[in-house]
């Protein structure tokens, strides 16, 4: 096996784990937020407080699992605050794939949902790419000289 289909396998590795997370992250959301309305929290703190529990755990498990080999030289908290922020702008990728799709396509129009799985592929590669990038930057990374 060479070295560039090693690479590859790692990244559809990270890139299948990163889907798992999600979907984790999701059931721990609609959880919390169930758990939250049920104890008086309302849908509004409700949601704040499923949104930080799911981001925690996703970031958690990306941490650990999906990017096992990432850097760990810098402090946990700043890669969460980084995470956030970076899901911050996964949700714009994810909203503006959905509103362009409306805005454009009749059939996205009639049928809205094909717009909500268009933006969600596109906040999750968003997230994706740029957790791996700026989050989770891999020890591999790091170790190679500069390309000139």
């Amino acid at each position: 096996m060479n070295v560039l289909s090693a690479t590859r396998l790692r990244l559809l590795g990270e890139i299948l784990r990163f889907g798992a997370v999600g979907v984790a992250g999701f059931v721990v959301d609609a959880g919390v937020l169930t758990l939250g309305l049920r104890f008086g929290t309302g849908p509004w703190l409700g949601r704040v407080l499923s949104y930080l529990a799911a981001a925690t755990v996703t970031f958690s498990l990306n941490r650990a699992w999906t990017f096992r080999a990432a850097d760990r030289s810098r402090p946990v908290a700043r890669d969460w605050g980084l995470f956030l922020l970076v899901n911050l702008i996964g949700f714009v990728c994810n909203y503006g794939t959905y509103a362009a799709l409306i805005a454009s396509v009749p059939l996205v129009r009639e049928v809205p949902v094909l717009g909500v799985a268009a933006g969600s592929l596109a906040g999750m590669a968003g997230n994706f790419l740029l957790s791996r990038r700026y989050v989770f930057r891999s020890r591999y990374e790091t170790a190679l000289p500069a390309s000139d």
